[in-house]
């Protein structure tokens, strides 16, 4: 290889490796399941305090056996990082050995509780990265870039069982867009998939606040999960977004689309055990407005 050319990929990785710094600056620090069930997840560690346990109302929920319902908690504070174990009953260890009282973390400490291995990573560390990339990839859909099904099934269970703890409001909306595969036989599926992306762009750019959960769940069905939120306020902003996409225009192919939703409505309350109960809720109250003429919002009332 001539000088010229070595020259070449040494400026290439430099300019990659700057871009990645450059990528990962305004990363929190945070923890990496490593192994188990967990594998590959990712937790911040925001600025301020972090509490890890059993506990749903946790910033990081554990719920795995050996681990206490508030095991320990980071103080994040100047980029630094220190580990307080609370009192749990079978120990917080980091290296293999046990924390009395607190410890600073440094890069890739194994945090163990339980059968939970987390790995540290600072504030801006490149490594974060790749995890980041492995995740969105697990919990994404391909064609929407919404979260995916596995993703949103594992936040409505961490969700319901918060507001079981802390009686805070629930509530869920489930979309299916009328008549798709009609859309899909006269227009073709590239036009279904266009309208998929689209929608789901559509609704991420007007409608879905920051903190709610919007997933394609399957085929044309669509739902977004809503902490803090009463069946009153959900249902206004379910109508809202069934506006959007009634008046939205759908155009493929220098076609305009008929594209309308049916939407479905409901809230954490008495009856609701699981995440599964919700959405069988949310689902029955998307069949009641289908059977009353479809593009309109149906709530669960008991």
């Amino acid at each position: 290889m001539s000088d010229e050319n070595s020259t070449v990929v040494i400026t290439d990785i430099h300019q990659a490796l700057m871009s990645s710094d450059a990528e990962a600056f305004d990363n929190v620090a945070c923890f990496v399941a490593v192994g188990g069930e967990l594998n590959g997840t990712l937790f911040d560690l925001n600025e301020g305090e972090t509490l890890v346990g059993r506990n749903p109302d946790n910033e990081i929920p554990l719920d795995f056996t050996g681990i206490s319902r508030k095991h320990f908690k980071v103080l994040v504070q100047d980029d630094k990082a220190t580990l307080v174990d609370l009192g749990s009953s079978n120990g917080t260890f980091v290296n293999n050995e046990k924390v009395e009282g607190s410890l600073a973390l440094r890069k890739s400490d194994i945090v163990k509780v339980g059968k939970v291995a987390l790995k540290y990573l600072p504030k801006g560390d490149t490594e974060r990265l790749t995890y980041d990339k492995l995740h969105q990839e697990a919990s994404t859909d391909g064609l929407t870039g919404c979260y995916n099904k596995m993703y949103f099934n594992n936040a409505l269970d961490l969700e319901v069982k918060k507001s079981k703890v802390t009686g805070k409001p629930l509530s869920l909306i489930i979309f299916d867009l009328d008549h798709f595969k009609k859309l899909n036989d006269n227009y073709g599926h590239d036009a279904g998939d266009y309208v998929l992306k689209e929608k789901a762009q559509l609704l991420r750019d007007n409608g879905i606040r920051k903190g709610d959960t919007f997933a394609r769940y399957g085929g044309e069905e669509f739902v977004v999960l809503l902490p803090n939120t009463n069946l009153k306020q959900a249902f206004e902003i379910a109508e809202r977004l069934r506006r959007l996409v009634q008046d939205h225009e759908f155009t493929y192919d220098n076609k305009r689309l008929p594209v309308t939703a049916s939407i479905g409505v409901a809230d954490y309350r008495q009856g609701v055990a699981t995440g599964t109960d919700l959405f069988k809720r949310a689902d029955s109250s998307v069949y009641k407005s289908k059977e009353g003429g479809r593009n309109q919002v149906s709530f669960y009332k008991g």
